[in-house]
């Protein structure tokens, strides 16, 4: 069984930083993406940051230069980042750890609880 448990929300002024931290542990076998997810009241989720099998990262356009997903790989667990530098009001919303697997050619995604993070002076 996956479980994907966030951490490190909260309240943060403008211009501030925060780091937010998951970790996923289980059958991780086949893991295609880990990344971030945020969901704004009244908005659609949408992807942050996510890292890519093989290493690659791709963030969206209003977080590039201000985020930086990394992940550490323990034993049984991986860990995975999200720094957040240079916040603003609009990045207001909750965070979503998120890994997507591909197991006999079937996807499957995981989601964490989410932790809220709220821009505000």
């Amino acid at each position: 069984q996956v479980q994907l448990v966030e951490s490190g929300g909260g309240l943060v002024q403008p211009g501030g930083s925060l780091r937010l931290s998951c970790a996923v542990s289980g059958s991780i076998f086949g893991a295609y993406t880990m990344g971030w997810y945020r969901q704004a009241p009244g908005k659609e989720r949408e992807v942050v940051a996510q890292i890519i099998t093989g290493g690659s990262t791709d963030y969206a356009e209003s977080v590039k230069g201000r985020f930086t997903i990394s992940r550490d790989i323990a034993k049984n667990t991986v860990y995975l980042y999200l720094q957040m530098n240079s916040l603003k009001p609009e990045d207001t919303a909750v965070y979503y750890c998120h890994m997507k697997t591909i197991v006999r050619g079937s996807w499957y995604d995981y989601w964490g609880q989410g932790t809220q993070v709220t821009v505000s002076s």
